[in-house]
């Protein structure tokens, strides 16, 4: 019997080497979706290879896909990136796309195809709106937005938190992790040791980090054990979470309308984590000292206009907002230099909230 793949039992995996994305595969591909659909040209514009492949592309069309709206120029993402195994984070965010990109008020780029092999290799791929059409901006780990900017972008956020909040469909998706109860969320620090230890060696990331840490590496595996064990024991409800909400992973269209990018960590599960992650990076130490507790009620008021229902008091909120910053220190000294994130900026803002926050003696006890 002749092995099916994906979601609409293709006959052969999506290619693993970034040659074997033709015309001819493309079209193939996309007749799964639109019947009939036919290549007249296709243009490679540009490739941009990072844990993943984006490759841009110029595509005319026959009748069928002009009649179904599909534009010009498209973005193909997966993983062909040579040397890099990307894990299943391709088959993750292709699964996300075909399941709920249609939500309503759901910030994310437009697909308009999402596939993967489903065989435990991990791929998958999707076709996305270009994005550079749109004349907009695409944010960077290290920007700063400003209070203003990110009471709108939480404004966003909390749009989609809302839109599947408290959702019965999360619960029906065994392929959605549960945020902080997957392997990828709770052993991050292990799999990513090598990265965290070289980096902890630095002297000039030594002086960036809380002295604690410095002193003693293994408080870091201690307190996000416990933070881990915390998250697990905190009830709902829970919501679509985005898993990496960093400014680097948004784009600004030119009327403010902002989304996110890269759904490759989603989860389900409290939307707490991605407040704290975005408030934590896009903020001066200064603006989150004095505006934090402001904006985390400006997100909760969002929420709730969004009709989300149940939303925690402030006080919930503020005690998730406490904790969170420990997934975001060891996340940020994963990062190598090479990879142009940027993470010393962003190392410092979310150490000096460490500090003032409490974080390491909440967790210490927990």
């Amino acid at each position: 019997m002749t092995q099916q793949y994906g979601p609409y039992g293709r006959s052969q995996p999506i290619p693993r080497h970034l040659d074997d994305v033709t015309p001819q595969w493309l079209e193939g591909l996309l007749d799964n979706a639109y019947p009939g659909i036919r290549l007249t040209s296709m243009e490679r514009v540009a490739v941009i290879s990072t844990h993943t492949t984006k490759v841009r592309i110029a595509l005319d069309y026959n009748d069928v896909g002009r009649n179904a709206g599909l534009p010009k120029h498209l973005c193909l993402k997966a993983n062909w990136s040579e040397g890099f195994d990307s894990g299943d984070i391709c088959e993750l965010e292709a699964r996300f796309y075909h399941n709920f990109g249609q939500v309503a008020g759901l910030p994310a780029p437009r697909s308009y195809y999402a596939d993967w092999d489903g065989d435990g290799s991990g791929r998958g791929v999707v076709v996305l709106e270009d994005l550079v059409d749109s004349g907009g901006t695409f944010g960077h780990s290290t920007d700063l937005i400003g209070v203003d900017g990110v009471a709108r972008a939480l404004e966003a956020m909390a749009g989609m938190h809302g839109c599947l909040w408290n959702d019965e469909r999360l619960l029906q998706q065994s392929w959605l992790p549960r945020s902080m109860a997957t392997m990828i969320d709770t052993d991050q620090i292990a799999f990513m040791r090598p990265y965290i230890d070289a980096n902890l060696a630095r002297p000039e990331i030594q002086e960036l980090l809380p002295k604690a840490i410095v002193a003693d590496n293994a408080l870091l595996d201690r307190v996000y054990a416990n933070f881990n064990q915390w998250v697990s024991e905190q009830p709902g409800p829970f919501c679509l979470v985005h898993g990496d909400s960093h400014i680097g992973n948004t784009y600004l269209y030119p009327d403010g309308r902002r989304i996110w990018l890269d759904w490759q960590l989603c989860r389900v599960g409290h939307g707490y984590r991605d407040m704290t992650y975005l408030m934590l990076g896009a903020l001066t130490v200064e603006e989150r000292r004095k505006s934090a507790k402001d904006l985390i009620a400006h997100y909760r008021e969002a929420l709730i206009a969004t009709g989300a229902e149940g939303v925690p008091g402030f006080d919930t909120l503020y005690e998730h907002f406490r904790r969170w910053p420990i997934y975001g220190i060891q996340a940020w000294l994963q990062v190598d230099d090479k990879w142009g994130l940027g993470a010393f900026p962003v190392i410092d803002r979310i150490s000096r909230a460490i500090e003032d926050l409490g974080t390491l003696e909440l967790l210490k006890g927990a």
